[in-house]
């Protein structure tokens, strides 16, 4: 939940005002889709004994346009020749109450609710024996679980202008929702509105921001409103108004967009939707409002300070951050158990939770990685190759940082440190998007990681961003950031290789094999599954699916295999030869990660069958045989295109931090810049350094390329 919005946990009863621009089209007819969507919203707010209060404008527009039908067929072709005048307000008002309201009673009974009316004026309100009597009727009907629906009188109101005449206690249903806010005590006012909420400046200007927490001494001066409503009397001019008044006398207003189908139920689930109103957002300044694009510029400038430091400074860095890690390890696991426990009641699958838990271990080998990477050989501005060009002409590529990467990982708070470590070693800036579900152990981690970065860097050196709102607008940054690593479901890969520019290095599956010839030892053979099958299931380099030679189904060797699994409680499934052999269970399909002990087991002719289903099902992530001839052996090594290939070695090796590297950012299947396991060499690239002595081209006369290889200096 957005810190901003959690209040909405203690909401009881809600007003709802939807706009005239929002109940209807451009044409001036009903937006039934949307009104549809508006209705079933309701009606699950008061399944879920929200007390739902509706303040609707379009009677307005929806009389014009029956009167101008009405109008039209009553006509004569000699009436149609001559000017139309424009239809009165107030008749217009008449007849288009009872067709809304008609609708509205329509579209609730069809989802089982019902719901009233009721038409206020200005002048009611300045009776106090009506305020009371209105508060009692709106009581009476929440208790009977009635939606009560709002709208000014308008038929038989005295107001002469809707801007000009805006004296009174209220001049629009923006105002009278706030009023009605304050009346009926409400928790919450969300203001449905034709936009996503409060822009610096016109919605349609592609400078204009959307406003996310209205601050009244900072924004009232700043904004510039675009023009009013074209469709009704208000504009976001009136909602702002509006909000305010009410905000300020105790009631939380969100104005929201209409136009989606499920605002009102993200809004109460505490989601950053809209712009929100609120008496004490002048004191949010632990939550200031930081765009993406400061913060990914703040992470930027931050690492060009970390590059000026020298090696040992770097390493120094990445020592205090070891022993921060290692001194605060009680409140890393406090809150990390309060995020297991939130998982736990929430009712999470067991293999996240596994994910999600940091044990004293497990902290204990992120202090190791970490301090490991602290005492590698410096990896910033070491000379790869030194060429002679011409004469007093040389040519140094040079290792350097990619600039600023943005993680997306979802329920591994240990892939933080990691990632954070392998940052401050390379060089790099950092921005880390970790899931909801871990959010308490990512804000400790952050907090003791960044807390012993040195002010001479900066802290925006690696930030954290805590909402999900700010995704699509970091992904849009390739003016700034240089890549993104999203680390999880193949879902949560896809969707940001589809929603940004900027490269993206990472794997969507884990779908590993491993294949047993049968010249494989099967000791060795059932060790191996064992560990790469049980050792962590829910690891990405955990097997996924064994394949087995087909001799060794006709020998026993097959059935050893399969009882080593099941003796450590994996449940198999098989593929067609397999499952009829074994009588197990058939796989619905073999592109399956299971994350867990359980996997796909099938029956192949020899290693080309292998390594033929290996391409065709698998993930291009790790894949292994274990087989005593070298022959075979080497043809699958040589064959098997994926990111890391074993012989008779657990598909769990497949590790930065088992590899030597430190730690890993992730395991790319990509094929460029980084594949397998991604550590510090896999966030560098290089630039070009060329000393000369005023050398010049003017055409190639007059210099002779030499193209010499220099010895590297140490």
């Amino acid at each position: 939940m957005d810190p901003t919005r959690a209040f909405v946990k203690s909401v009881k009863r809600v007003i709802v005002k939807v706009g005239t621009a929002v109940v209807t089209r451009s044409d001036g007819r009903l937006a039934l889709g949307r009104l549809g969507a508006l209705c079933e919203q309701l009606k699950e707010l008061n399944d879920k004994d929200y007390e739902v209060i509706l303040v609707t404008s379009g009677a307005v527009g929806l009389g014009r346009q029956r009167l101008r039908y009405r109008r039209l067929v009553n006509s004569s072709f000699s009436d149609l020749q001559n000017p139309q005048g424009d239809l009165d307000g107030k008749a217009c008002a008449a007849v288009g109450q009872s067709s809304l309201m008609a609708l509205y009673d329509i579209m609730f009974s069809q989802l089982d609710v019902t719901s009233s009316q009721l038409l206020v004026n200005d002048g009611f309100f300045r009776d106090t024996a009506f305020r009371k009597q209105l508060s009692d009727t709106v009581s009476a009907l929440l208790d009977l679980r009635i939606i009560p629906i709002f709208n000014e009188n308008d038929a038989v109101s005295t107001r002469k202008a809707s801007y000009e005449d805006s004296s009174g206690i209220f001049w629009d249903n923006d105002s009278l929702a706030g009023l009605l806010a304050l009346e009926l005590k409400a928790d919450l006012l969300v203001l449905l509105s034709d936009v996503e909420g409060l822009y610096s400046g016109p919605p349609s200007d592609p400078k204009s921001k959307l406003i996310h927490t209205y601050v009244k001494e900072k924004h009232q001066t700043e904004i510039t409103f675009g023009e009013k409503s074209t469709y009704g009397r208000g504009g976001m001019t009136a909602k702002v108004n509006a909000a305010v008044c009410a905000a300020f006398a105790g009631t939380p207003v969100i104005i929201t967009s209409g136009y989606a189908t499920d605002n009102i139920i993200r809004v109460l689930r505490g989601e950053r939707v809209g712009t929100i109103f609120h008496k004490d957002a002048h004191l949010w300044t632990s939550i200031k409002e930081v765009s993406a694009h400061e913060m990914a510029v703040s992470a930027r400038d931050s690492s060009r300070r970390l590059q000026l430091l020298n090696s040992e400074e770097r390493s120094k860095i990445l020592l205090a951050i070891a022993d921060a890690l290692e001194k605060n390890e009680d409140k890393i696991r406090m809150e990390n158990g309060a995020d297991v426990a939130d998982a736990e009641e929430i009712g999470y699958e067991k293999p996240l939770i596994s994910r999600l838990t940091l044990r004293p271990e497990k902290i204990s080998s992120l202090v190791k990685s970490v301090r490991i990477l602290a005492d590698m050989e410096e990896p910033i501005g070491q000379i790869l190759k030194r060429t002679e060009l011409a004469d007093k002409l040389v040519l140094d590529k040079i290792s350097c940082p990619l600039g600023v990467l943005l993680v997306i990982f979802e329920s591994r708070p240990d892939a933080l440190v990691q990632i954070a470590a392998l940052a401050v070693r390379s060089g790099n800036g950092l921005l880390l998007k970790g899931g909801k579900e871990a959010k308490r152990s990512n804000a400790i981690l952050h907090k003791i990681i960044t807390s012993a970065i040195p002010n001479t860097v900066g802290a925006t050196l690696i930030g954290l961003v805590t909402s999900r709102e700010d995704i699509p607008d970091l992904l849009k940054l390739d003016d700034v950031i240089d890549l993104v690593v999203p680390r999880g479901s193949n879902k949560l890969v896809s969707q940001i290789k589809d929603a940004t520019k900027i490269p993206v290095l990472g794997h969507a599956d884990g779908i590993c094999h491993v294949y047993v010839d049968k010249s494989a030892n099967m000791d060795m053979a059932k060790q191996i599954i064992r560990d790469a099958k049980t050792d962590y299931p829910a690891a990405c380099n955990a097997m996924e699916t064994l394949l087995v030679h087909v001799d060794l189904s006709r020998n026993g060797g097959l059935v050893e295999l399969v009882a080593e699994l099941q003796r450590e409680g994996v449940e198999l499934y098989g593929g067609p030869r397999a499952s009829a052999l074994l009588n197990i269970v058939e796989t619905n399909s073999y592109h399956t990660e299971y994350s867990s002990l359980a996997c796909t087991v099938e029956i192949v002719d020899d290693v080309f069958a292998a390594i033929e289903h290996i391409h065709k099902h698998g993930s291009s992530h790790t894949e292994c045989i274990i087989a005593d001839d070298c022959e075979v052996a080497e043809a699958f090594l040589s064959q098997v295109d994926s990111a890391a290939v074993f012989h008779n070695a657990s598909t769990r090796f497949c590790d930065g931090a088992r590899f030597g590297l430190g730690a890993e950012v992730g395991i790319s299947t990509s094929r460029i810049h980084a594949r397998g396991p991604v550590g510090v060499e896999g966030l560098l690239t290089n630039r070009w350094i060329l000393r000369g002595s005023g050398n010049v081209v003017n055409g190639d006369r007059g210099i002779t390329y030499t193209y010499k290889n220099l010895p590297i200096k140490a």
